[in-house]
């Protein structure tokens, strides 16, 4: 499809706020060419969007702005420039434009990155580690940088993060754990783990959580469990436990066990008294 007719964008301005302007540009004589186009492919404007455009178009010319004082041109720059002239930015002060090096240097290079003090920057690199490099990211202090980790991670490597502090990370790892491995997350102090949990173990192995403090929990297991096994949930105190459990019964064909006998209430004789 045709792109769309380019339109002057008399509001675009440079990132100090100024006019953009073609008659004051380097880039003058590209403009003919349709390399650039004022409000929608422009290296001087400060929306992101025009100055990727401009470098997909050029990116012969992203090596001359890795010195721009836009953070946002420098970041857009390295996207697109030589690897050799990478290097000089792993210092850069702002870490957009150090997480794009992170995620275009070479490995050998990259690793070097990996205490770098903001976030962004290790998780562009948890996103390319191999897993020998990516298990040093399972004691950064940030719970987003180790989830993107675990989610990378090989699975039987897995077990290093099964003790995470963050349960977001560790719902993580219920997910992907091997199922050997599984029960050793039965008694997560986290429901959403154990509900995980529960909706993955085999059905013979789910009768440690049939009991659990969590209706969520227990509804994974009234789901899956071995029929065989089931009774207790057919008097659970949650209703929508027992109608599962009962109902899983009655599509297999077997009758529901009954349930026990209501017991006297304590303390109390014959007459109530």
């Amino acid at each position: 499809m045709a792109e769309p007719a380019p339109v002057e964008d008399a509001a675009a301005v440079d990132w100090l706020g100024r006019p953009v302007s073609c008659s004051d540009c380097p880039h003058e004589p590209m403009r003919q060419e349709g390399r650039c186009i004022l409000g929608r492919v422009c290296v001087r404007d400060r929306r992101a969007r025009r100055v990727e455009r401009f470098f997909s178009r050029n990116a012969d010319l992203a090596d001359r702005y890795l010195d721009h004082p836009y953070f946002e041109v420098r970041a857009l720059a390295a996207k697109h420039c030589n690897l050799f002239a990478l290097p000089r930015l792993m210092a850069d002060p702002e870490p957009e434009v150090r997480a794009m090096v992170a995620l275009r240097l070479p490995m050998p290079r990259a690793i070097r990155m990996l205490d770098d003090t903001d976030r962004r920057v290790r998780v562009a690199l948890a996103w390319r580690l191999p897993d020998d490099e990516l298990v040093k990211l399972m004691r950064d202090e940030d719970a987003y940088v180790r989830l993107v980790a675990v989610r990378r991670l090989e699975p039987d490597n897995l077990q290093l993060a099964m003790t995470d502090p963050d349960p977001v990370v560790r719902k993580e790892v219920a997910r992907r754990l091997p199922e050997k491995w599984l029960s050793n997350l039965v008694l997560d102090a986290e429901p959403q783990v154990r509900a995980i949990v529960a909706e993955r173990l085999p059905p013979g192995r789910l009768e440690t959580l049939i009991a659990d403090p969590d209706v969520r929990v227990r509804f994974a297991v009234a789901e899956r469990i071995d029929l065989d096994l089931i009774a207790p949930l057919l008097t659970d105190e949650v209703d929508v436990v027992r109608e599962v459990a009962r109902q899983r019964l009655d599509e297999a064909g077997r009758a529901p066990l009954p349930a026990p006998a209501p017991q006297p209430p304590t303390g109390t004789g014959s007459n109530g008294t």
